[in-house]
């Protein structure tokens, strides 16, 4: 396990140990469990964290760099104490590898995912030439701007597209590398897999490029702070997730925190570490889960754990916060859905997500239970 003293608490809390066979030692960490051990709420260790801790043993073993799609079963509640992780490779190609991958604990499933690796694009400005990141009203000082809205305050744009593998990827524990030049043409209904049936020629589908619009948000320093929130300092000193992460809100989602929900399932603001680390696959995995659930915007209160989630790397992100939106679009029943996407400060969508998960059992605040 990576013990390097340079480490981010993040890195340090991902980490893994190769045994061998695709086997590795990992540990969940209290420094990013969302309360506190001790308390009455199990110390619950946040599950895009979970979700990166796999994704550095199934990069360990890939042929392709990164994880350009990750589906995420939760099972069991993980405990502060060692577990294993294990992969499989089921397919391995040119274009595209397929994993399942197994976090155990004392011979329990705790967490099992299957992740497809691949090569995306590197994030740049529409300056730079790359044919994205235009049109997103993003500033060039504070990565934010006023563009234009992708609906009625969603922040989140259905069916976007963007032309993948024309550079390989860089960012930190991802690796970089050449792309084939092959892509898989998007929209046809064909698959990927390792090249074959599914190409476009050069100069076909594999040069189209297209992003719906981002969302809007205020400039940082107009935005809430979420902070560290009660319980997330350990008796010992130790502080959990939220004493690791930046999170700032738009005031306009923020009303749940006083009795006074907005009334509509949505979150947005900016995400990011506390501690100084430029953005990649794992802090995107982060990402895609590190806003209070949707339903906060309702009137929900309590812990809402997730059951399923898949997310999608569509970009290596730029350096700088990251510009976080999600919606819900139905709760019914104790189940609500939870569709997130991820831009960086180039203006470029980096990462989408889309989940399951259940309503917390706290009480109602402020808000009809229809």
């Amino acid at each position: 396990m990576q013990q390097a003293t340079s480490l981010t608490v993040f890195d340090q809390a991902t980490a893994v140990r190769r045994r061998g066979d695709g086997l590795y030692d990992v540990h969940p960490d209290q420094r990013f469990a969302l309360v506190a051990p001790g308390g009455a709420t199990p110390p619950v260790v946040n599950g895009g964290v979970m979700i990166a801790t796999v994704l550095r043993a199934v990069l360990d073993g890939s042929p392709l760099p990164h994880p350009v799609a990750a589906s995420a079963h939760f099972l069991r509640v993980a405990r502060l104490a060692p577990a294993q992780v294990q992969v499989t490779w089921l397919k391995t190609g040119r274009i595209a590898a397929t994993a399942r991958a197994t976090l155990v604990q004392d011979g329990h499933a705790v967490l099992e995912m299957t992740v497809t690796t691949g090569t995306v694009p590197v994030s740049r400005p529409a300056s730079a030439g790359t044919g994205v990141g235009g049109g997103s009203g993003v500033g060039a000082g504070s990565g934010v701007g006023a563009g234009s809205r992708s609906g009625a305050g969603s922040g989140v744009g259905a069916g976007s597209r963007s032309g993948a593998g024309s550079r390989g990827g860089g960012g930190e524990g991802v690796g970089g590398g050449e792309a084939s030049g092959d892509q898989a043409a998007a929209g046809d209904g064909t698959g990927a897999g390792d090249g074959a049936g599914g190409l476009a020629e050069a100069g076909d589908g594999a040069e189209l490029s297209w992003t719906g619009a981002p969302p809007v948000l205020p400039p940082p320093e107009d935005c809430v702070n979420l902070g560290p929130w009660p319980g997330t300092v350990a008796p010992d000193g130790t502080a959990g997730y939220a004493g690791q992460i930046v999170l700032l809100l738009d005031p306009a989602v923020t009303g749940w925190r006083f009795g006074r929900p907005a009334g509509e399932p949505e979150m947005r603001g900016y995400f990011g570490l506390r501690e100084e680390r430029e953005p990649d696959a794992y802090l995107l995995a982060l990402a895609v889960d590190g806003l209070p659930p949707v339903v906060f915007g309702l009137g929900a209160t309590g812990w809402a754990p997730t059951v399923e989630l898949t997310w999608h790397m569509r970009m290596v992100p730029a350096p700088g916060l990251l510009r976080v939106a999600a919606r819900c679009r139905h709760v019914s029943g104790g189940w609500f859905d939870e569709e997130a996407e991820v831009w960086d400060s180039a203006g470029n969508l980096v990462a989408q997500s889309r989940q399951i998960a259940r309503v917390g059992r706290g009480p109602l605040k402020g808000a009809r239970a229809d």
